[in-house]
């Protein structure tokens, strides 16, 4: 463990050979706990210097200590969302609270006394789930904007019409004047704002707009069908930005077999970012969601509002980047 990060109710557990609750039971002098197991927990906690986090103590006051998390069902194999989840469950971890995936069974709202608060993964407007969430009594923070009827507690943003233009503006800077999008649906946020950040720019440098949507979570066939009808539609591209994870690694076949030459005659970028990408030949330049950074900035935001440490309605920025390789460089 490095000594900058604060010892948790987790690696007391770990280190006096118990379980969390029974560590959590010896520390607090409650539960069915012998005298000689809460004396070892204590002793334990005081060699590592185990401080209870104050707002870890005020969530705790009657709370089920655990958090829900719901993410879009059709995209739990990305990398993107799999990061996202690993950022929630860290950040609720160093709170002592465990994380419940919530599931299309979960939709009565019987099942939501069982969480504190719900985390959201990029609400679809289209999902039941994330309406059954927002009509309930608990308070849900979304990463990224809700764009249908419904306001969260909390709400974590990312500029993406900003780093999408820093994108474009690298590859017209790299001689792109024909700049195609592969878009996702606006049924997100996200969605949304990419396709309006693509066309604004496009009017503003006065390029006809090549964008081509598909539907959320659509699998590689489809994504490479896409790319396929846009090549023959469109011969002057001579950029290609895609939009959903792993878009960009998967077309690749589709554009050398049209004989396109990636970083030469047709530069390719992706608006998510994966350790993928980075592996490419050539290495594909791509947009940095930071996933894990922005699942534990959602979770940081939803235990300040269960504590009041924040008012419900709080937005909160989170930071991203890009990262440029060799897909967008022209050989001199």
């Amino acid at each position: 463990m490095r000594e900058q990060e604060p010892v948790n109710l987790i690696a007391v557990a770990k280190a006096a050979g118990v379980s969390k609750t029974t560590a959590s039971d010896a520390l607090r002098n409650s539960g069915r706990v012998s005298e000689k197991t809460r004396e070892h927990v204590v002793a334990v906690a005081n060699r590592l210097g185990y401080s209870p986090n104050p707002v870890a103590r005020s969530l705790r006051m009657a709370s089920t200590g655990t958090i829900g998390l719901h993410l879009p069902e059709v995209l739990t194999r990305s990398e993107y969302y799999m990061s996202f989840v690993f950022g929630v469950v860290d950040q609720a971890a160093r709170m002592d609270y465990d994380v419940t995936l919530l599931t299309a069974q979960h939709v009565p709202s019987r099942r939501f006394h069982r969480v504190d608060g719900v985390v959201l993964g990029d609400p679809l407007e289209t999902d039941t789930v994330v309406r059954g969430l927002l009509d309930s009594s608990v308070p849900v923070v979304t990463c990224e904007r809700f764009t249908g009827d419904a306001e969260p507690a909390g709400v974590v943003l990312s500029d993406h019409a900003a780093m999408l233009d820093e994108l474009l503006d690298h590859l017209h800077a790299q001689g792109a004047r024909d700049i195609a999008l592969l878009a996702s649906s606006t049924v997100t946020d996200w969605g949304r704002t990419l396709q309006r950040a693509y066309l604004a720019w496009c009017e503003r440098h006065r390029l006809r707009a090549r964008l081509r949507e598909m539907a959320f979570g659509s699998p590689t066939a489809v994504m490479q069908e896409n790319v396929r009808a846009l090549l023959n539609a469109e011969e002057a591209v001579d950029a290609l930005v895609c939009a959903p994870d792993g878009a960009a690694s998967a077309v690749l076949p589709v554009l050398r077999a049209a004989g396109r030459s990636i970083g030469d005659d047709l530069l390719l970028a992706s608006c998510v970012d994966s350790a993928a990408l980075n592996h490419t030949d050539p290495p594909i330049t791509a947009i940095d969601l930071r996933p894990r950074e922005a699942g534990a900035a959602c979770a940081r935001l939803l235990f300040d509002i269960l504590s009041g440490e924040a008012p419900r309605g709080t937005v909160r920025a989170q930071p991203i980047g890009l990262n440029e390789r060799r897909s967008t460089r022209r050989s001199r």
